[in-house]
């Protein structure tokens, strides 16, 4: 891996492992130090739509309101490519903690989402209100970069005009806005002994709607967990669901 030579210098021992590929545009990789903690990379090209260099300005912000999350330990910009260099984050991801129940599973994930709701949105300067996320998604049609076969079950087969033109027609007229990690699925929330260790893959962090985290929560929750475990999390979360506003944050998703 051809990593700034700043950092090959730093830790020139160090095993670079890639870690499995998920839906982000970033490659990320585990930097193993002998006799040290693990560190993580982020690499990204430079490019209109990348999500990184916000990613590294909503960690530094998580930090600032005593929040846990990775640490940035570095940022630059190299070979046409942005990168971070960050701390790990203990433990391991919601999805993958097979020591623990569905119960205490959905008890974190509502838990960690109440904490980050309840930070007043005027301290976040982040905008990702539904204006826009929606100008956004546009843009990202336009750009060519909605993947439709990447679809949920239920829009495989159309166009993302077509789904396009599906969430400009359904938009909700209920706004509740909160802090919003802005991708609330399972493997973005740590865990380590049975507590909530901290946030991950924050680059979507910002004020929006609570459906924004809670549609996607749900739909993680049901995915990994049964459908079963849905109402309990909105139990533990402490609101009734909204089955609207599920539908359409999970319908605006696939823009993203």
């Amino acid at each position: 891996m051809n990593i700034p030579s700043k950092w090959r210098e730093q830790f020139p021992q160090a095993l670079i492992e890639q870690q499995a590929i998920g839906e982000s545009r970033a490659d990320v990789f585990r930097l193993h130090q002998d006799g040290g903690a693990d560190l993580f990379l982020k690499a990204e090209p430079v490019g209109e739509f990348g999500e990184l260099a916000h990613e590294i300005e909503r960690l530094r912000w998580l930090q600032q309101v005593n929040l846990p999350a990775p640490v940035v330990l570095d940022a630059l910009t190299e070979n046409h490519h942005h990168w971070l260099l960050m701390t790990a984050v203990p433990g391991q991801d919601l999805a993958s903690a097979n020591t623990l129940s569905a119960a205490q599973i959905v008890d974190i994930l509502a838990t960690a989402l109440r904490t980050l709701h309840q930070i007043p949105i005027a301290q976040c300067p982040f905008d990702h209100t539904l204006d826009q996320r929606i100008a956004l998604a546009r843009q990202h049609v336009s750009a060519g970069l909605v993947d439709a076969a990447d679809f949920d079950d239920e829009r495989l087969g159309r166009s993302a005009e077509d789904v396009l033109a599906e969430l400009l027609s359904t938009q909700p007229n209920t706004h509740d806005l909160v802090v919003a990690h802005g991708d609330a699925c399972l493997p973005n929330f740590m865990v380590q002994g049975g507590r909530f260790s901290g946030f991950i893959d924050c680059g979507r962090l910002g004020v929006s709607d609570r459906y924004q985290d809670l549609a996607l929560a749900a739909r993680s929750i049901e995915r990994n967990l049964g459908p079963e475990w849905v109402k309990p999390f909105f139990e533990r979360y402490g609101v009734e669901p909204d089955e609207q506003r599920m539908r359409f944050y999970c319908l605006l998703d696939e823009f993203f």
